[in-house]
């Protein structure tokens, strides 16, 4: 009885409340979702029924396990484009259906994610760095606008990549667009150009207000969807050659192929693209969610995140959907039509479940040119060149990095764009712990503060020899670094100390220990005293646990003043 006065009281809270929103919310999503279902389905090489089911549950799986208020989880271009990268290969190999390799890939992404929340290793989404991920999406973005080119013209060729398309063209009969299908592509793309670059402005001008006319023009996808179902249903001569979406009709949608039909083999197949697709879904989705969270000083979960995906992927599994992860443009629009709970996300999938019922059977008349035309207007939006710009003039290596990243997924595809970024980016760590940053430092005249001595006026002493490491002593650096002060040491005449200021160790590893204590025996043998300070307490703590008054000839310093102090009044 106290639980069923409880709901009761939550609800009328909810419907005083954030309730009006959510359904605004969710109406408009579900106008920009109906398009964009059918489209990303159709870049994954599914039929586009498809798309509707990943829209659907999915959606309130998310709002009942994930953390974010305004993420909207559905289809996504990015991941649609990996999705056919991955099962339409496997798919042929293993003599299935390519909806088959989609459930599976769905189901296995799901227990990726449960995996990583059990493990914990949320933290694995750092692989994918700034450089990589700006690169792959921008790469990704290149690739699936050229990919519908064919779709959009009427031309007859395939692929997923820049070397499939010239490859597949280069084997077709001919490569001059169908007329009627080019015509209604473009127009559409036109249209939707237009709208994009000047709805907003051209909505203020009628008088609405800005959010009114933000909204109206985010709803032009689907305004261009009806005027071209309108034209092909009541002008048959239009739909003469063009290629038409297909009839949708959510009884289809139930009639999915079985899981039991699914061999061992495929399973096993597309357990590596699986990972993959999860970290590219996990890293945009948790990126989408952390800006827009950001905005209204929402706290989001990385570790429920992964749950909420896990859900909604399984979910997509099991009821005839393809993966799925938060959308960028669907949750900006969630954001700015007043979305505040989750709930948005379950009457978002009640609404398009009420639109598809319908008017399933008119999609029938929608040509794949407009859905290719949709496409290529929202992946373009992706493109982000102030990223670039920023890494040629902060670090080069960075834009070099971004660049081959980019022209990889563009040429070859998403796994080696990927694994290449990740492995360089590893190696980059790798260099730059091996080569740490180092300096000779000393005391601004008349303070207490220790700075470069290539980069300020300070004072040294000459019987004193003061390091700062600026970085965490590793076995990846360690014998560098002693080799690099045993040449220091050797430069200089009257030497009687060494302090090594750690305020930039966070962590010293065995190797980096050993390191250590060979240098401190080496500076003794050449009657040189080896002084710490500024020691991290963690850091400390180690060094202690290990003996570090037995093996430390010199003295350990709380600050780098105090190390000078001692010593200098010492002569």
């Amino acid at each position: 009885m106290t639980s069923t006065a409880s709901l009761s009281s939550r609800w009328q809270s909810y419907r005083s409340g954030p309730l009006g929103d959510d359904v605004v919310a969710a109406v408009i999503v579900t106008i920009l979702l109906v398009p964009q279902s059918l489209a990303y389905a159709m870049l994954a090489g599914l039929p586009p029924v498809v798309g509707v089911m990943a829209s659907l549950l999915p959606i309130v799986a998310y709002a009942l396990l994930g953390s974010s208020s305004t993420l909207a989880v559905g289809p996504v271009a990015v991941l649609s484009m990996m999705t056919a990268q991955a099962i339409l290969p496997v798919a042929q190999a293993q003599g299935v259906a390519p909806h088959l390799a989609a459930l599976v890939l769905a189901l296995e992404i799901a227990a990726v994610y449960l995996i990583a929340v059990v493990l914990r290793l949320e933290v694995l989404a750092a692989l994918l760095g700034a450089p990589v991920l700006h690169g792959f999406i921008t790469g990704a973005s290149i690739a699936i606008a050229l990919g519908q080119l064919p779709s959009l013209l009427g031309v007859a060729v395939k692929g997923n990549t820049l070397t499939e398309m010239i490859a597949s063209a280069s084997k077709a009969a001919t490569l001059m667009p169908q007329g009627t299908t080019a015509l209604i592509g473009l127009g559409a793309l036109l249209l939707l150009w237009l709208s994009r670059k000047y709805g907003t402005k051209a909505g203020k001008a009628l008088g609405l207000s800005p959010r009114g006319a933000q909204m109206a023009a985010r709803m032009a996808p689907m305004l261009v969807v009806v005027f071209a179902l309108v034209l092909i249903a009541s002008t048959p001569v239009w739909s003469h050659g063009v290629s038409l979406a297909g009839r949708i009709d959510l009884k289809d949608g139930l009639q999915t192929p079985s899981l039991l039909d699914a061999p061992m083999g495929l399973w096993t197949a597309l357990i590596a693209p699986a990972t993959l697709l999860g970290l590219v879904g996990y890293v945009e989705s948790l990126a989408v969610a952390e800006a827009l969270g950001s905005k209204r000083g929402e706290k989001i979960s990385p570790r429920r995140e992964l749950l909420g995906l896990a859900g909604a992927n399984a979910v997509a599994g099991v009821t005839g959907g393809m993966p799925v992860t938060g959308g960028f443009s669907r949750s900006v629009v969630n954001f700015d039509a007043g979305a505040r709970t989750r709930a948005a996300g379950i009457w978002t999938a009640l609404f398009l479940g009420i639109a598809v019922f319908l008017l399933g059977d008119v999609l029938r008349f929608l040509p794949k040119a407009v859905l290719a035309a949709t496409i290529i207007i929202a992946v373009l939006s992706l493109i982000d060149l102030h990223p670039f710009q920023q890494a040629w003039r902060f670090a080069k290596t960075e834009f070099a990095l971004m660049s081959a990243v980019t022209l990889l997924t563009v040429v070859s595809g998403v796994e080696e764009a990927l694994l290449v970024g990740v492995l360089v980016s590893v190696a980059l760590l790798l260099q730059r712990t091996a080569r740490p940053h180092w300096a000779e430092v000393g005391r601004v005249a008349g303070t207490e503060t220790f700075r470069n001595v290539r980069r300020f006026e300070v004072e040294t002493q000459p019987e004193i020899l003061s390091i700062r490491i600026d970085e965490s002593l590793l076995f990846t650096n360690s014998r560098w670094v002693a080799e690099e002060l045993n040449d220091q040491v050797q430069k200089r005449s009257g030497l009687k100390h060494v302090v090594l200021m750690m305020s930039g160790v966070n962590d010293i590893d065995l190797t980096g220990l050993d390191g250590l204590i060979q240098l401190d025996k080496d500076l003794q043998l050449q009657g040189i005293t080896l002084h710490l300070s500024e020691v991290k307490g963690p850091v400390r703590d180690r060094l202690h646990a290990v003996g570090l008054d037995e093996w430390l000839s010199g003295d350990l310093f709380n600050t780098q003043h105090e190390a000078h102090a001692a010593l200098a009044g010492a002569r």
